[in-house]
């Protein structure tokens, strides 16, 4: 258990690291700090703040989840795009400024997590709360992007 736990951990921070490499100055660029932004739009700090504790409750979730899971290839393949999803949206947004698209994205990554969190509720039951920050922090940061797109 603990070697899946440091393998959900390196492959879960390994994300956080690409989207950090991806998003050149991130909040901190004069494009993001220029645009219109949401009045709920939390200090920048926040932003690794919470997905430092996402990316451990959602490692915690899935090291759970593994053995009590019969159909591990449907597993790999939602985890992994939710991955591809979550790393994608970075450059997106702030490399290339393509708003739309990352709403896009980041619209199908909040969906796909509520997806997992819903498929695998009658296995995880009460850890399911531990996939419930990653859902809630998406639906945040879904919002903060559609609002973005609206008023820019």
């Amino acid at each position: 258990m603990a070697l899946r736990l440091f393998l959900f951990l390196l492959i879960n921070f390994a994300a956080l690291a690409l989207g950090g490499l991806a998003t050149s100055d991130g909040v901190v660029s004069l494009w993001y700090q220029n645009l219109n932004q949401a009045p709920w739009t939390p200090p920048g700090w926040v932003f690794g703040a919470a997905w430092t504790f996402i990316l451990i409750s959602f490692s915690v979730y899935m090291t759970y989840l593994w053995p009590r899971v019969k159909n591990h290839e449907l597993l790999i393949a939602l985890f992994t795009l939710q991955w591809i999803l979550n790393v994608g949206w970075n450059p997106m947004f702030f490399n290339y400024h393509l708003v739309t698209i990352s709403l896009a994205i980041i619209t199908a990554l909040t969906l796909l997590v509520a997806a997992i969190m819903i498929t695998y509720y009658t296995v995880s039951k009460s850890k399911s709360l531990l996939i419930l920050p990653y859902f809630l922090w998406l639906l945040i940061a879904t919002s903060l992007n559609a609002y973005i797109y609206l008023y820019n």
